[in-house]
């Protein structure tokens, strides 16, 4: 369980700086609105219209594979902008905000942790500027106006049974995975489900957009329906994307915060690395960039889903790339990644992984080659930070430094910003700014063309990122490849939604998976957002609660201050 009373209190030990401190030091004075004295939204006229003359760095913080354990990926990209900031240098962080979901289920605060937290942290962990319930309630006014269409006579001819425009709310409640509608009578009756919100198209689309007329637009396109001859029906041809785009008119704004140093914060968009393309905006990246040495972005979960997201979707649109990436790993995440260790919902880690065990270290090492390969093939330079903890020997630090260093890293370096802070981070920082301070930033390369066909491009990152022999797909994935083609969307990239627990499809297979067939259930088409998304294996797009809910813990002193009682 993390441990979410001592974050907390040092969290609240903190008094942060009025927001409009953090935003002159930006040269944003001029374009904050204040929300609250810790916090504020950032006018779209600070975006810059264009990227030529750029110095600022870019860098963007990836993983190894998620462990029960917790890698730290957040905590390292904080810290990292605090480094930065230690060494004199102007940083900021750019990262997504939490969903609620996690937060009450399994994963608790998603603001970092130790001596390297946004702060207020009940701030951006509960609600945030309410961001995430515009995109809930945007997402189902026209779940709404959908029914309604049918309901009063359907006169674009929607065929009941091709809906694919779910419900979405923002808690892990598995009974609303698959629901039957039944208000408008038996005969209006048919199957529908819920998403979690951070799986909305309209929230991959917030972190996508440019611009409130690329935001309407691109919900305009969004597909939610097929009429009875087969065609596309489109949010535009339901009639409400006007009022969509007016519940979004404050949300499309970056979020200005704070670490626990004073480094400012960008926090914007919360889509999912596991079923979205698990990036903060595209709108807050380019804020930082024009007015920051050093751009700290965070992609979510390991380098094979939001690595490879980040450059084929999010790169791809917004043509901008990144100077290197950070690949987080700890000693007990490598060791689990050996096979040897089983870690049980809720309880204790096992006592085993805080031994010195250098065995079990190499035979987890797999997993770090692997990732270390998966963002090389991008042509991006790797720097492993190697998240500390206490139980840690010397001689573990320096076995995965020599393994990241044989498998390609172009630095790797003890990470303790948890523990120390901007100052733990340090030697991270000075490692980065010599693989990466010099020169422009390297070209990207992918792994498909978008111009292939759709399998074609599954197949590629299936063989050469997740190590398999090939793909199957279900009945129901061939006949969506055949729609798909047909109708004039097989040019998109490909947005994965698969397990972040494995390479492969299957969550089970956690040691090694190679030679397997990648299984695709369903190939979905995010036409807004402009990627299609095939699911793969048992993915689900509405996660349950655990057995031992972390949101039985939470609760208010009786000064109103949030506690967490463990």
């Amino acid at each position: 369980m993390p441990d979410l009373a001592r974050d907390l209190a040092l969290s609240q030990s903190v008094t942060p700086r009025p927001i409009a401190e953090v935003a002159a030091a930006l040269g944003l004075a001029d374009f904050i609105e204040p929300y609250g004295r810790h916090a504020a939204k950032v006018s779209l006229a600070a975006v810059p219209v264009s990227e030529p003359g750029r110095t600022g760095r870019y860098v963007v913080v990836t993983a190894i594979t998620p462990t029960p354990l917790g890698e730290g990926k957040t905590v390292t990209s904080i810290g990292l902008g605090q480094a930065f900031g230690a060494l004199g240098k102007k940083a900021v962080v750019c990262l997504r905000q939490p969903s609620a979901g996690p937060v009450f289920g399994v994963k608790g605060g998603g603001a970092g942790g130790g001596r390297a937290q946004i702060v207020p942290w009940e701030s951006i962990t509960f609600h945030g500027t309410g961001d995430s319930h515009a995109v809930a309630a945007a997402h189902n006014l026209l779940s709404a106006f959908l029914d309604n269409h049918i309901h009063h006579g359907n006169a674009l001819g929607i065929d009941p049974e091709q809906i694919v425009w779910p419900r979405v709310v923002d808690i892990c409640d598995r009974a609303l995975a698959e629901i039957r509608l039944l208000g408008g009578g038996e005969k209006e009756a048919r199957t529908d489900r819920f998403d979690i919100v951070a799986a909305s198209e309209i929230m991959a689309i917030l972190a996508l957009a440019s611009d409130l007329g690329d935001l309407r637009a691109r919900m305009a396109r969004m597909i939610v329906a097929q009429d009875r001859a087969g065609r596309p029906v489109t949010a535009g041809q339901i009639g409400c994307v006007g009022s969509m785009a007016v519940l979004l008119r404050e949300a499309i704004k970056p979020n200005l915060m704070q670490t626990m140093e004073g480094t400012p914060a960008l926090i914007h968009a919360g889509p999912f690395g596991n079923i979205a393309h698990g990036n903060n905006s595209i709108l807050a990246d380019r804020i930082a960039l024009a007015r920051a040495d050093w751009t700290v972005t965070e992609a979510g979960f390991g380098a094979d889903l939001g690595f490879e997201k980040f450059a084929h979707i999010k790169c791809r649109l917004s043509g901008l790339r990144p100077d290197a990436a950070v690949l987080v790993c700890t000693v007990r995440g490598l060791k689990y990644h050996s096979g040897r260790f089983s870690i049980l919902s809720g309880k204790p880690p096992d006592p085993a992984l805080s031994r010195e065990d250098l065995d079990a270290l190499e035979a987890g090492a797999w997993n770090l080659r692997r990732q270390i390969a998966n963002v090389r093939v991008f042509g991006t330079p790797v720097v492993v930070a190697i998240n500390r903890f206490a139980t840690d020997t010397d001689r573990e630090i320096d076995r995965v430094r020599a393994l990241a260093l044989d498998a390609g890293a172009a630095g790797a370096v003890p990470c303790l910003v948890f523990t120390e802070g901007g100052r733990g981070g340090r030697e991270l920082a000075e490692t980065l700014a010599r693989v990466a301070g010099q020169g422009p930033a390297p070209p990207l390369s992918w792994l498909y063309p978008l111009d292939a066909p759709i399998d074609a491009k599954i197949d590629a990152l299936a063989r050469g990122l997740y190590g398999a022999a090939g793909v199957t797909y279900d009945e129901a994935a061939r006949q969506d490849l055949e729609r798909w083609t047909a109708l004039g969307f097989a040019g998109l990239p490909i947005c994965m939604a698969k397990t972040q627990y494995s390479f492969s499809h299957d969550p089970k297979q956690r040691v090694d998976p190679s030679g397997y067939l990648f299984r695709v259930r369903r190939v979905r088409l995010s036409a807004g957002a402009g990627f299609l998304y095939p699911v793969a294996g048992a993915m689900k797009t509405m996660p349950g609660l655990p057995s031992a809910p972390l949101g039985a813990h939470f609760d208010l002193d009786d000064q109103g201050r949030v506690v967490f009682r463990g």
